[in-house]
Order: C-alpha cells, then sequence, then structure tokens
C-alpha cells in the first residue's frame, strides 16, 4: 500500500534569495512542520556553491548556482524570500527587477530595508511582506514582526502569516515600528545566549563541569521563559518572589545593579534598533 505524499500549507514553490542562519532557521522550521515539501524550496545565492549543497545535503532542498537558471527561477517564482546580506540587497535587487512580474510576492528578512527602499531598488510598486524573524523559528518558537505594503493581495497576505505562524509566534505592526522590534526579537536571542556563556564560566571557574553548567544554565532559562509564559506574571513579579530579603538572589541582583545591569540591556536593544535603522538609510542614500 503506497504512502499518501503529506499535505502541505503552501504548494508554490518558495526561492530563497539568500542562504544565511535566518534563511536555514526558516527552512529547517517550515519542512519540520509541513508548510512545504523539501523540494517546494529552492536556495540561491551570490557565489557560495558549498554552502548550497550543505543546505541541499541537510534538508533536500532544490539549489541552484547557474545564473541563467536563477534568472528563469526569479521570473517565474511566485514566492520569493530576499535574504541576503543588507551589503548585497542593493545590486540584488536591481538585477532582480526586470525579471518580475506584478504579481510575485516579495517576501524581505534583510534588517533596515524599508519597503519603499525595496520599490525603489525594483523601480517598481512590487507586492512586499517586510518582516524580521529570528533564528528560533528553526525548531518552532520563533517570533516575527510584519508589515505589508499596499500592494499585497488578501491571498498573499495569508500565505505570509501561515509562512511565519508555522514556525512560531506573529506580530504584525507599522512599519515604523520594525526597527526596535528587531532591537527586541530580531537580535535578542544573542542577548540571552550571551548571558548563558556568562552563567556557564562562572560555575565552570568554580569546579563545576562544562556538562554540569550546560544542563543547569539551559533548564533555568527555559523555565524561567515557560514561568512567564505559563503563569501570565509580570517578569517583575516572578523575580520578587524569589528574593528573599537579605539573600543570595539580592545580593546578587545588587551586583548587576552596580553594573548597571538593566539600563544597558536597554542601550543594548536601542542600539541594535539603530544600527538596523543606519543600515536602511545607507541602502536609502544609495538609491536616492
Amino acid at each position: 500500500m503506497c504512502e499518501s505524499t503529506p499535505k502541505t500549507l503552501i504548494s508554490q514553490q518558495i526561492v530563497f534569495s539568500g542562504a544565511g542562519s535566518l534563511a536555514e532557521s526558516l527552512i529547517k522550521g517550515m519542512i519540520a512542520r509541513q508548510v512545504v515539501r523539501p523540494e517546494g524550496i529552492t536556495v540561491t545565492n551570490r557565489s557560495n556553491a558549498a554552502r548550497l549543497q550543505e543546505l541541499k545535503a541537510r534538508y533536500g532542498v532544490l539549489t541552484q548556482s547557474d545564473e541563467a537558471a536563477k534568472e528563469e527561477l526569479l521570473r517565474r517564482a511566485p514566492l520569493i524570500v530576499l535574504a541576503m546580506k543588507p551589503k548585497d540587497a542593493a545590486a540584488a535587487l536591481k538585477a532582480m527587477s526586470p525579471l518580475l512580474s506584478d504579481d510575485q510576492l516579495l517576501i524581505s528578512t534583510i534588517a533596515g530595508l524599508s519597503i519603499r527602499t525595496i520599490q525603489q531598488l525594483l523601480g517598481r510598486k512590487q507586492p512586499i511582506a517586510r518582516t524580521m524573524p529570528n533564528t528560533s523559528s528553526s525548531i518552532g518558537l520563533g517570533v516575527t514582526g510584519i508589515t505589508f505594503s499596499k500592494e499585497i493581495t488578501p491571498e498573499q497576505r495569508t500565505r505570509v502569516l501561515q509562512m511565519f505562524e508555522s514556525v512560531g509566534t506573529v506580530t504584525v505592526i507599522e512599519e515604523d515600528k520594525m526597527e526596535i522590534l528587531t532591537g527586541i526579537s530580531g537580535s535578542g536571542p544573542a542577548y540571552v545566549y550571551y548571558l548563558m556563556e556568562a552563567m556557564m564560566a562562572a560555575g565552570i571557574r568554580t569546579g563545576l563541569t562544562p556538562q554540569q553548567c550546560r544542563e543547569l544554565t539551559v533548564q533555568t532559562v527555559l523555565g524561567a521563559a515557560r514561568m512567564v509564559q505559563q503563569t501570565g506574571e509580570e517578569p517583575s513579579v516572578l523575580r520578587a518572589a524569589i528574593m528573599s530579603p537579605n539573600g543570595s538572589t539580592v545580593a546578587a541582583l545588587q551586583k548587576l545593579d552596580e553594573g548597571d545591569f538593566f539600563e544597558t540591556v536597554i542601550s543594548a536593544v536601542h542600539r541594535s534598533a539603530e544600527r538596523s535603522r543606519e543600515m536602511g538609510d545607507a541602502l536609502k542614500e544609495e538609491v536616492e
């Protein structure tokens, strides 16, 4: 008896222009959750053939490095994910412009690049969804901010939401809020990983094994996040609940306050947002 082919949410071919870690996170998450079949994704990049082979071997996706074949892909793909580096975006979009038709949907994951700048680079009012996912999308726990151009059809909007809701949660926001979202959730996993690195280093320096430190740290961070999620309490309330007067937790947080931990994190988020805006402004100036 033959097995039936698993039904997927998206049957149309998806072309990824760019093959970095964010693109891989989305590819991995979508395939794992049967949003699209591996052969429903084609990945291209500017010149790194070894990276394409790596993704093909790891996920079973299609890849393409031949320039003529890439152009043909872009001409007929109903959905193109812009996942190249910001520094490569201007040249890539200008080269892509004459290949596109008005009904093709572009999904941008490029930090700082506004819908208006994308359309200026293309020289056309293309339907565009500007998104900022994070790498936790690879395990279905991502968070993605999305804003849509006015050219998006209801069907295209639904397709974008299906795609990103399958790999985490989605927040539809005004485009002028996209940079601060980038600072919070786009770059956010890196802040948490950095904190985890420090916690593990503290344990290792005082005699615990690396494996013990890893297990303790991972479970602590996971448990804390789940407590906020499942109890519905504010982080400040949960923090206060474990701060016994003159206890060890109070002493630890006093040390963090000596380094202005709270304001430093806020500054880091704002700097990430500012840098995203700077990259977008640089591309905008190049266009103008």
